[in-house]
């Protein structure tokens, strides 16, 4: 009898197994990924590598030449020169992009930007000061920036002006 009672359970378990209660699950299931395939777009066209033949008897300038023709040499320094001879400013020491601004001060009617080196040393400047290694002097500093004057040299020896700025870091 107990045999027959656990076979009679194990029936009952298998039929409720079975049913067709989550058939229509089961063929979305199945289907729903029928129709999907996978786009991918063609390669490009890849065209052939044309080697260039370089000839000295073409109108083509040298490349191994500087482009400027009336190039001055460094011994003159070219136009814009920076003073070199004078004595050098603590901060002209850090490369301008290693510098930040921190703070700003107004003594007597004139202001001042609070710079903080890589060093974490503070220092006071004001317009009229050089900062950084290209020969940068400070031309105004205002509440929010310190705007310089740069002077770099190019490859031939000519020296052109660039301007750059510290912003107040917060």
């Amino acid at each position: 009898m107990r045999i027959s009672r656990y076979i009679f359970l194990a029936s009952l378990l298998l039929a409720g197994c079975g049913g067709e209660e989550f058939q229509d699950l089961r063929d979305f299931v199945k289907n729903a990924g029928a129709d999907m395939r996978g786009k991918v777009a063609p390669p490009p066209d890849i065209k052939p590598y044309e080697p260039f033949s370089y000839d000295n008897d073409s109108n083509l300038p040298d490349p191994f030449k500087p482009r400027k023709q009336d190039a001055r040499s460094s011994a003159h320094g070219g136009q814009n020169q920076p003073n070199l001879n004078r004595p050098k400013e603590e901060l002209e020491d850090f490369p301008l992009e290693s510098l930040k601004m921190v703070g700003y001060l107004s003594q007597k009617g004139v202001g001042q930007a609070v710079i903080r080196s890589t060093e974490g040393k503070l220092y006071r400047v004001k317009a009229g000061n050089y900062i950084g290694l290209n020969f940068g002097q400070i031309t105004s500093v205002t509440e929010t920036e310190v705007k310089i004057k740069e002077m770099v040299q190019d490859s031939v020896g000519d020296w052109s002006e660039r301007e750059s700025s510290l912003q107040l870091v917060e």
